[in-house]
């Protein structure tokens, strides 16, 4: 839940106003899908969500956290045991191979069966013949799958997917966008989707609107 967020960011040309006095409410377990041009606000709205980004002023509350209370070590936290997120840009560790990727926040969490769940994840998105693979040796396609697991394998009560199959081919994007819902589904997590695609936040159970910094629908 947010209430009268605002966010004020400094530049060379003085104070922008990225967030100005955002209301929003969304259940758990429901499918947002929030919309929007080019610089309205919307991925900047996903960053205060996870706690990646303070507001100059509101409340933000998640899954029963108040993110305002709270310092970076539990923000961090609160996002490795509460949320899951998915970039346009997939973000992966090169160095580390799709098992490793998936396993890093098990790991971070101390779980000792890791890697077993996080076999099992990417088994659910269709990678059980790349664990060992490194991303560098995995088509786009399959690195928003391993993503995907990722975001999804600590079974987070938030899911934040900010234009996923942006870099995806037609096919490949619509392969991510059903697990994206049958994940969603299976588990109960809340999945808030930021997309230009006015058809895919159609699929959304609700959808909202940015413009401007505020929310307009």
């Amino acid at each position: 839940m947010l209430e009268a967020v605002h966010l004020n960011l400094a530049s060379l040309a003085g104070e922008v106003n990225v967030l100005r006095g955002v209301d929003l409410t969304v259940g758990a377990g429901e499918t947002l899908g929030v919309v929007g041009p080019s610089g309205s606000g919307k991925s900047t709205l996903l960053m205060v969500m996870a706690g990646l980004e303070r507001p100059s002023s509101g409340t933000i509350r998640v899954a029963g956290h108040d993110l305002g209370g709270m310092g970076e070590d539990a923000l961090a936290r609160f996002r490795r045991d509460r949320v899951g997120i998915v970039f346009q840009s997939f973000h992966l560790i090169p160095t580390m191979t799709a098992l490793e990727n998936v396993a890093v926040p098990l790991e971070l969490a101390g779980n000792r069966d890791a890697f077993t769940i996080a076999a099992e994840a990417l088994r659910r998105v269709g990678l059980v013949g790349r664990l060992d693979h490194y991303p560098g040796q995995l088509s786009g396609g399959e690195q928003q799958r391993v993503a995907l697991a990722r975001a999804f394998v600590a079974r987070p009560k938030l899911l934040l997917a900010d234009e996923p199959t942006g870099n995806l081919d037609g096919a490949t994007g619509r392969a991510v966008i059903e697990l994206l819902f049958e994940l969603n589904r299976s588990l109960g997590t809340t999945l808030i989707l930021v997309t230009h695609d006015d058809g895919l936040a159609a699929r959304c159970g609700r959808v909202v609107r940015v413009e401007d910094g505020r929310i307009s629908a």
